[in-house]
């Protein structure tokens, strides 16, 4: 046990040697709870899994400095991801759930009109359309363009007309 602490060492009075393998038991506590909630957490970016992911790293950045004690703090971020896997697993089969926690998307564009209520609600200006425009389809008008959404996750699509 004296081994231990002085390996890991014990409140905020840490050395070098100490915080850092504190952050390489860290590393694999986090990288093991990232694999048990699922890889939307860091690939969809929802409002969602993003609240998920900031708490997770502020809460396990506390044992790295010592500022918390190590298995209380490991536990309540094992918390945070049960929550999320929980919530993820409901929001499949519940709609309102995952209108909620995951948002919906809105239309900007269709057939040939903006939608001015969306825009402003989502923050979009036409500039920022155009530049989609241009980035997906390299083209520099709405010709051939049938539906702009701005997604749950925050992005812009495009659906080409036919």
């Amino acid at each position: 046990m004296q081994t231990i602490n002085e390996l890991f060492g014990s409140g905020t009075d840490l050395n070098a040697l100490q915080m850092a393998l504190r952050a390489i038991v860290i590393f694999f506590i986090a990288f093991i709870f990232i694999r048990f909630t699922g890889m939307r957490v860091f690939g969809i970016k929802s409002a969602f899994d993003i609240c998920v992911t900031i708490m997770l790293g502020a809460v396990l950045a506390r044992v790295i400095v010592g500022a918390s004690p190590f298995i209380p703090t490991v536990v309540a971020s094992f918390a945070l991801v049960i929550v999320h896997r929980i919530i993820a697993f409901v929001s499949v089969n519940n709609q309102k759930v995952s209108h909620f926690f995951k948002g919906v998307p809105y239309s900007l564009y269709k057939e040939g009109k903006l939608n001015d209520k969306n825009l402003k609600k989502c923050s979009i200006s036409f500039g920022d359309i155009m530049e989609e425009v241009r980035i997906t389809l390299n083209q520099n008008s709405l010709d051939n363009v049938e539906e702009i959404f701005m997604e749950r996750n925050g992005k812009i699509s495009l659906i080409k007309s036919k």
